[in-house]
């Protein structure tokens, strides 16, 4: 475990990505600590001023401080991506199970897998939140329906290939349920490539959060999010900046961060890949 650990954290792109994912679990955690100002105090005489000792990141058009919004907004983005990578994992998981292993769930379960994939992400994403309506929970059931093919198709592709195997034969002809087989045999040596496609899959629900807020059809405006920012902020994009650079760095970076941490756990499972890379 140990050994493991160390080759995981020796690639610098990595161990970078690590610290900044933990820069921002750690920011969400104690943001009502590091946060000088509550995110949605008001202050008009106060509004649109830019960085200085006071207001680190500056204030917006209500004299918020952007600072403060920045970090209570990882908690938004930490939150519903981690709900989204569990609710897609289920989802995937079983859809792939059972594509993969029963026979004749396959073709109708593929079917729905390709017509769901040839949607665009974000497109799907808004017809479902749009029918669901914007809450927290809503965005997440939506992103999460959304990514759970991806995994799916991953499952169901290395599903087939083990329900072939001597071994799985052997637990058939043992009389062992379906549902050990599956969750003993086929499940557990399917750990890594899911636990891969959901280090991606968290990076790309939080760009889609985003993207969802942006857009207006995300989480409730009233709570601060990074994409709620960037959505305010393009009004005074010229006059005050400030209100789209500091929420888009902190997206940049929560996403590169994930992002390097996917290509870690990549290459851990896969040395192969690493070295064609």
């Amino acid at each position: 475990m140990l050994k493991t650990t160390r080759r995981f954290f020796s690639n610098r792109s990595t161990a970078l990505g690590a610290v900044i994912l933990a820069i921002f679990v750690l920011a969400a955690i104690f943001a009502p600590l590091i946060a000088p100002y509550s995110p949605s105090k008001m202050a008009i005489p106060h509004r649109l001023q830019a960085p200085s000792l006071e207001h680190v990141f500056g204030t917006d058009e209500f004299g918020r401080d952007v600072f403060s919004r920045t970090i209570f907004a990882s908690r938004i983005s930490l939150m519903v991506s981690g709900g989204v990578v569990i609710f897609s994992t289920v989802l995937g998981v079983l859809l792939g199970l059972f594509a993969g292993y029963f026979r004749r769930l396959d073709a109708p379960l593929s079917r729905l897998l390709d017509a769901m994939m040839s949607f665009p992400d974000i497109l799907l994403a808004i017809a479902l939140v749009a029918a669901l309506g914007p809450s927290l929970t809503n965005v997440v059931i939506a992103l999460g329906i959304t990514y759970a093919p991806r995994l799916a198709r991953v499952v169901r592709g290395s599903t087939l290939l083990l329900r072939e195997l001597p071994y799985i034969e052997a637990a058939k002809t043992m009389g062992l349920p379906t549902w050990q087989i599956l969750g003993r045999h086929v499940l557990l040596n399917l750990a890594s490539p899911i636990l891969v496609q959901s280090s991606f899959t968290f990076a790309s629900a939080m760009l889609a959060e985003a993207s969802l807020s942006f857009l207006g059809v995300g989480v409730s405006a009233d709570s601060p999010t990074w994409g709620t920012m960037l959505s305010m902020g393009r009004e005074y994009m010229n006059a005050s900046p400030w209100l789209m650079y500091f929420p888009g760095l902190a997206i940049v970076f929560a996403v590169l961060s994930l992002q390097l941490l996917g290509d870690g756990l990549r290459d851990l499972v896969d040395p192969r890949l690493a070295k064609e890379v």
